[in-house]
């Protein structure tokens, strides 16, 4: 009964969002995936529309590891041995061998002691920050980082916060001098890959600056990054930022659920602080893990990443992502150069950036668009997501579409 005095407020919150153009309404539900044939991709069916079949630019799947075959046998084995989920926490009974063998693998992957997986890449992150801040903290963030840092940070109320312009490593290098002599401990936590640009941070930079002002903290400075988008995406062997600026942070955080194909989040650090962060992180100790199916799946998609075949994969990934780049900026389009699979279109206008994704749409292309007030004005843009599953034919009926729609 309650809830009619709520419901009216909950209706007039919606027609704001909707007023200012931040509701995201009514999602499309995928139906199905129709098998990739004559030199085109898997095409997708949404409910709605028929037998129609979509070209995907909008997921995150960037090595195309949702859909390969070992993945799915080795998840579907795993369930048949241990059921659906994992029917506890980690600590009272959830723990199953996929989920130790997994963290061993990614800590091994990433050079490091140890890791830790939690159900989400969100949660990890929500899990971890708030271990490392109190009272005494100074928290230093891009102006670019994801939400789940924001919220993060928010979670954690530190003594002090700081956010610098976007890759501005002479006001971080400013921020950690001004903090000298007032805060014991600094936290610097930035992105790997910036998720709606495709550009990485220079984590070479960031740990050198955070290492040249450690001694003037009394509990040292702590280097976080979040590569979600970036391992499995970015660099030679998929090892993302560190691996391309060669450089690691004290805490890498990214995600199972992108370039991995499945679910799930993780954190790669020394034994010590793992070891900390199981008896602390409530998004770990109060949450199920992901189910022992989801653990064996990544496993052989780490295994794949790992190999030749993920060598080759990447290889294609880069390759399809540098056509789509070139093939853009031919047709005068403002991309941002850069090696990794976020190809975005620089619309710098909202009318523009929603004739343009209603085009793509119309011609069974899903793109997603960026539009003022999520954005600020002028930084409107189309997010293109290019996969190792895709195919020189999936990039060239996109730009012949996106020719169309400027001939038009």
């Amino acid at each position: 009964m309650a809830l009619k005095k709520i419901e009216p407020i909950m209706t007039n919150k919606l027609a704001e969002l909707a007023a200012k153009g931040t509701l995201k309404g009514a999602e499309k539900v995928i139906t199905g995936v129709k098998a990739a044939c004559d030199g085109f991709s898997e095409r997708y069916t949404l409910k709605g529309y028929g037998d129609r079949g979509f070209l995907r630019m909008n997921s995150n799947s960037y090595l195309g590891l949702a859909l390969n075959r070992e993945v799915i046998e080795a998840e579907s084995r795993a369930a048949e041995r241990f059921g659906s989920g994992p029917g506890a926490v980690r600590f009272i009974s959830g723990t199953y061998q996929s989920h130790i063998e997994l963290e061993q693998k990614l800590a091994a992957f990433h050079g490091r002691e140890s890791a830790l997986i939690m159900s989400a890449a969100y949660a990890t992150v929500m899990g971890v920050l708030p271990q490392f801040i109190n009272e005494d903290t100074l928290i230093i963030s891009d102006a670019l980082n994801h939400n789940c840092i924001i919220n993060a940070i928010r979670l954690s109320r530190p003594a002090r916060k700081a956010v610098y312009p976007h890759l501005d490593m002479t006001e971080l290098d400013k921020i950690l001098e001004t903090g000298k002599g007032q805060i014991r401990r600094a936290c610097v936590v930035t992105d790997g890959i910036f998720s709606m640009r495709g550009d990485y941070a220079p984590l070479d930079e960031i740990v050198a600056i955070c290492k040249r002002h450690e001694d003037a903290y009394a509990e040292g400075i702590i280097s976080i990054v979040d590569d979600s988008h970036g391992v499995g995406a970015f660099g030679k062997t998929g090892r993302g930022t560190e691996e391309v600026t060669r450089a690691q942070a004290d805490i890498l955080i990214a995600t199972l659920g992108k370039a991995l194909g499945v679910n799930g989040g993780y954190v790669v650090s020394s034994a010590q602080v793992i070891s900390y962060l199981r008896e602390t992180a409530p998004f770990y100790i109060y949450s199920n893990p992901i189910t022992p199916a989801e653990a064996a799946a990544t496993i052989t998609s780490l295994e794949i990443l790992d190999s030749a075949e993920g060598l080759k994969l990447l290889e294609q990934m880069r390759n399809l992502a540098a056509r789509l780049r070139a093939g853009l900026s031919d047709l005068g389009f403002e991309t941002i150069e850069s090696e990794h699979p976020i190809v975005p279109i620089l619309t710098q206008d909202t009318h523009r950036t929603s004739a343009l994704v209603q085009h793509l749409f119309e011609n069974n292309i899903l793109v997603t668009g960026l539009n003022y007030p999520v954005v600020p004005k002028g930084e409107e843009e189309i997010r293109l997501q290019v996969s190792a599953n895709h195919t020189e034919n999936d990039m060239d009926y996109l730009l012949e579409t996106l020719k169309r729609f400027l001939d038009r």
